[in-house]
């Protein structure tokens, strides 16, 4: 039985940038926990991240959404650069908000698809965070992500382009941005029908600005969560599909995760798991069973 919860409109500093962000508190909430939950590459707050924290604030958990510097209501610049040692200060700074101000004696951490990858270097550095959970989790090192992006060749194309628009940045302050989706722009960092990022049913939100820095690709490309996992010890569940995005990212994580831990294989694509009923129901069920047992 789903519980009412009251949403609060929550801003705090992360490197001297206000971070704009929503807490989610059940009407009888008596915890002392906060789950901080975060969405895709890319997103705004108002995606996938609230979509999962609403439903588990109906599920009786107090939860936090943000958006990182740079995106969405946040302040930062450049805008749209998704980096991930940033994002990884801004859960950081979450924690701190939630444990300082919010008074939360146990943090929950919830990655969606990329931010799974944020959530868990995270967790390996921070003992503040007691549980952690992962959707669909994006989880890659460069000879894992390289398929997705035309092998080596198209990895490095890649780099090369981050390199000169960072450059040119530093330069001159200006910022070259390629689209984020495109069904006809080979360029876009998703290029295909991602039908979640192209219905406004779906993802498609005014909120999203739809764009990402072009020297996003280095540190996003070179990134590799996957070595953070022999660092993590407490309990941890993942929920994944093999038609998903990076599943041998995933089962390589789990393999190293030395800690309790739990990795759940169902069907599906990796969109679904951001709104589709039946992927949502094992992917709540399951990860609100995982918190109710270590928060």
């Amino acid at each position: 039985m789903t519980q009412p919860f009251t949403s609060t409109r929550v801003r705090f500093q992360s490197e001297g940038d206000r971070l704009v962000g929503n807490l989610h508190t059940p009407v009888h909430h008596d915890s002392d926990s906060i789950i901080v939950v975060t969405g895709s590459w890319t997103t705004v707050k108002e995606q996938q991240a609230e979509f999962y924290a609403r439903l588990l604030a109906a599920e009786g958990f107090a939860t936090l959404t943000f958006d990182f510097r740079g995106f969405g209501q946040s302040e930062g610049a450049p805008r749209s650069w998704e980096n991930p040692e940033i994002k990884i200060s801004d859960i950081h700074a979450a924690i701190t908000y939630a444990v300082e101000q919010l008074g939360a004696a146990r943090i929950g951490a919830l990655g969606i698809c990329a931010s799974s990858g944020y959530q868990a270097v995270n967790a390996a550095l921070d003992s503040r965070v007691n549980s952690l959970a992962m959707i669909a989790p994006w989880l890659h090192n460069m000879q894992l992500v390289a398929p997705y992006y035309g092998g080596e060749a198209g990895v490095q194309e890649r780099i090369a382009a981050s390199r000169a628009a960072h450059a040119r940045y530093q330069e001159t302050g200006e910022v070259d941005y390629i689209p984020a989706i495109s069904t006809t722009d080979p360029a876009a960092a998703m290029y295909g029908p991602y039908d979640y990022y192209l219905d406004p049913q779906r993802g498609d939100i005014p909120e999203w600005d739809k764009r990402i820095a072009t020297m996003s690709w280095e540190p996003w490309l070179t990134f590799n969560p996957l070595i953070s996992a022999p660092q993590i010890t407490i309990p941890v569940h993942m929920i994944h599909s093999p038609d998903a995005a990076v599943p041998d990212g995933a089962q390589q994580f789990y393999d190293h995760l030395p800690g309790p831990k739990k990795l759940r294989w169902i069907e599906g694509t990796q969109l679904d798991f951001y709104d589709q009923p039946t992927q949502v129901s094992h992917a709540l069920r399951t990860t609100a069973d995982h918190f109710r047992n270590t928060l």
